[in-house]
Order: C-alpha cells, then structure tokens, then sequence
C-alpha cells in the first residue's frame, strides 16, 4: 500500500482539495472550447473530482491512477451516482502502453511533479489525442521544497517557461498559460505561505 492508497480514505474531505478541483475544472473550461462530443482522458485521477466537475461538458471520459486505493475510491462513486460514462483505467503511463483509443482532451492535475520523465509523459499524451485536440496540465509552480517537504523526491514544482518548453518539444501548438488556483498554508511559525497552481494548455494541430 503506498501513501496515496491511504490518502484516498480522507482524499474527498479536504475542502481545499475538492475547491482546487473546481477551479482547475472551470479554468479548463475557459481556455478549452469543451462540448460534449468530446472524449476525455484524466491522468493521475485520484478520486476523480476534477474529472466529475468536467463531466456535464464532456461525452465520456477514461480516468486513469496507478493507485489501487484511489481507483476503488472512484470506482465507488461512480456506482453510487450510477454514472454510465466514466471508465476507470490503472495505469502508470511511464511504463505502460497508452490506449488505443484516441481522445479530444487530456488533462491532469498536480501529478507532473511525481514523474520522473516530464518529456516521455508528455510525448505520450500527445499520441493519444486526435488532431485538433488540447492537453491542460495544471500543477505547482516552482517553490523552495516546503510543499511537500524535505523528504519529497519529485519536482518541487515547474518554472512556467520550462514547461511551455517541454510543451513546445512534444510538438504542441498555441500554448497558454494562466495561474487558476493558490494552496493557503500557515507555517508553524504563524507564516502565511502561498503556492501558486498554474494551468498550462496546448493544442495538437
């Protein structure tokens, strides 16, 4: 059991967790045309609140976590709103081969800073959308370590330029980039501390 299996028991009680979801989701909403002939992929999904907040505006959507914790978290909600157009996917796209299926949209959210290969991931979203699709990542900007702590082997989270780089490589087009969201802390020493959340949308011509 890893530590997201076990968050995924309080996951959805954490208010700033699910008002972030709401704000990436609206975010998306503003800077991607969304209908609902569109085919939606949500990588690193957790619980799926961002995913639940895209639903009214998307056809269906594929949701894929390598978390067995936060899938049966899912997989549960889905069963108690008796939602027929969620598919529920373990995946860890490092690893694993992408889907065959081919979507219209791609997102994740606050994942890209646990993968180790930004350019490999980003690459591989980009075989998975037809042409004219879009990929929206939101995820931290760069801090000082403090978010997640000393221990925390990942990207303590990402310059925006480098980002628009890494998007630029995998060979998107019409990249923008906006801050939808500021995670709140206090310190223990009384210190106010803000960590800005930017969305970062490309397109696949």
């Amino acid at each position: 059991m890893n530590e997201f299996d076990i968050k995924a028991l309080t996951w959805d009680d954490n208010p700033m967790i699910v008002d972030r979801s709401v704000k990436i989701a609206e975010a998306i909403g503003k800077h991607v045309p969304l209908d609902q002939t569109m085919e939606g992929f949500e990588y690193g999904c957790g619980t799926g609140l961002l995913s639940f907040n895209l639903l009214p505006f998307l056809k269906s959507i594929t949701l894929a976590d390598s978390s067995d914790g936060m899938l049966d978290m899912l997989g549960k909600k889905i069963q108690k709103y008796h939602v027929l157009n969620m598919e529920v996917l373990k995946s860890d796209l490092i690893t694993d081969p992408i889907p065959e299926k081919k979507f219209n949209i791609v997102y994740s959210a606050m994942t890209l800073h646990h993968i180790s290969d930004i350019a490999a991931i980003l690459s591989k979203f980009y075989q998975m959308l037809k042409p004219s699709s879009f990929l929206c990542i939101a995820d931290l900007d760069k801090e000082d370590g403090s978010f997640h702590g000393p221990e925390f082997a990942g990207y303590k989270g990402f310059d925006r330029e480098e980002m628009k780089n890494y998007f630029v490589r995998a060979s998107f087009s019409n990249i923008e980039v906006n801050t939808c969201f500021e995670v709140v802390r206090v310190s223990e020493q009384n210190k106010k501390e803000i960590y800005p959340v930017f969305l970062m949308t490309g397109q696949k011509l």
